[in-house]
């Protein structure tokens, strides 16, 4: 009983508060203020990330190389299939 009861409250409570969301408005600043904030947060890793990957770079250690005994020493070979006027070509004749 007690988890219906608590269900029917919360379910009222999200409707009440749907309404009163849905009458609710904004002036146009507000709008753009806040398409500019979600721009800034959206890009933030890109703007202040751009700062610290100068320092990165110079703190950070040459890249690895690969062992030679992890290189494949084998080729891949692929077979080229005729050019598509060369096959309708041989299907008229």
């Amino acid at each position: 009983m007690k988890v219906w009861l608590a269900c029917f409250l919360v379910l009222f409570a999200l409707a009440e508060v749907f309404n009163w969301v849905g009458n609710f408005t904004l002036p146009l600043p507000i709008y753009i203020l806040g398409g500019a904030l979600l721009a800034v947060a959206s890009n933030y890793d890109k703007i202040i990330g751009s700062y610290f990957s100068d320092i990165t770079s110079e703190i950070s250690p040459e890249p690895l190389q690969l062992d030679s005994s992890t290189q494949s020493s084998r080729s891949i070979s692929f077979t080229i299939a005729r050019p598509v006027e060369n096959a309708q070509q041989s299907e008229i004749d």
